[in-house]
């Protein structure tokens, strides 16, 4: 495994919920990375953001480790979820709603 695999691997298990995108989700770079973080915020999910744009090895290596070629990426409890649109999706069918539930994450107050 390669050295941005691992550090990869290490962020994705050591945070229940991991956004991986362009920016900071206060500072979101991107339309889609800001509707992720909406997603999130709206339901009051903690998570934590790693912005790609910092680390070009791991904007590349992330595409890669999940064999998915955009960003955002969402990772819950270790497993890859998708990016913005399939957020969106699972969203407005309540299942991403049921997947936080299910992991066990209590949302913010």
């Amino acid at each position: 495994m390669s050295d941005t695999n691992a550090r990869i691997a290490d962020i994705v298990n050591s945070n229940d919920v991991v956004l991986f995108m362009k920016g900071t989700p206060l500072f979101p770079q991107c339309g889609f990375s800001s509707r992720a973080v909406a997603i999130l915020d709206h339901l009051g999910v903690p998570f934590e953001g790693v912005d790609v744009l910092q680390d070009m090895e791991v904007r590349q290596g992330i595409k890669a480790y999940s064999d998915w070629p955009t960003i955002p990426q969402l990772y819950i409890k270790g497993e890859f979820v998708g990016g913005s649109d399939i957020m969106m999706e699972m969203y407005e069918a309540g299942e991403l709603q049921q997947l936080v539930a299910e992991a066990g994450i209590t949302p913010r107050a």
